[in-house]
């Protein structure tokens, strides 16, 4: 990659957060800074440094996505799912666990993205009625139910699942999902 077309790609990661110092953007300019002085593989460690941490700003956002529990329920998020997807290939996951008052109902909401997970359960998704289960819709997305689980798929790059034992409860967790907002997500 010659100077020219380092800097751009540079420049044009920065510029969206240009207008504030932060970690990310003083990482970006010691990568410049480490290529203009010829540290060619300090430069490739900051860069991946700062798409480290661009990465789990994204993370955040995309865990923001999660549904708050319903009025009397608790929810729990795990904050670790990121740190296991990183092993199996990358890609972005949140998870929250939902418990009612008296603890007699409660369900899991798992979303990933990105990710080769993603992928091989989106066709099974996707191909959910000749497969034999049951498929419902939400607005205009479709959810497919099998085995105590609901799962849709939002613009073949999001997979949702929510597990619990009660088909209802489910398709009123899957209701609470913004779907349009996931179909916007990192365009």
């Amino acid at each position: 990659m010659n100077r020219f077309m380092f800097l751009a790609l540079v420049a044009g990661l920065s510029q969206p957060i240009a207008a504030r110092a932060d970690e990310i953007t003083d990482t970006l300019q010691s990568a410049i800074d480490a290529y203009n002085e010829g540290d060619v593989a300090y430069a490739l460690e900051e860069l991946d440094f700062a798409r480290q941490k661009l990465m789990a700003q994204r993370a955040e956002v995309f865990r923001e996505f999660l549904p708050e529990a319903p009025e009397g329920w608790t929810r729990e998020v795990e904050t670790e799912m990121q740190a296991g997807l990183a092993m199996m290939g990358g890609g972005m996951g949140a998870n929250a666990s939902y418990t009612s008052p008296d603890r007699s109902q409660s369900y899991t909401i798992t979303m990933m993205a990105d990710n080769a997970m993603v992928a091989s359960m989106g066709a099974m998704v996707a191909n959910a009625a000749a497969m034999g289960m049951k498929v419902e819709r939400i607005g205009r997305q479709r959810v497919a139910l099998n085995d105590d689980q609901a799962m849709a798929l939002v613009n073949n790059r999001i997979l949702i699942t929510i597990d619990g034992n009660d088909e209802a409860l489910l398709l009123q967790a899957m209701e609470r999902i913004d779907f349009e907002g996931l179909s916007n997500f990192g365009n």
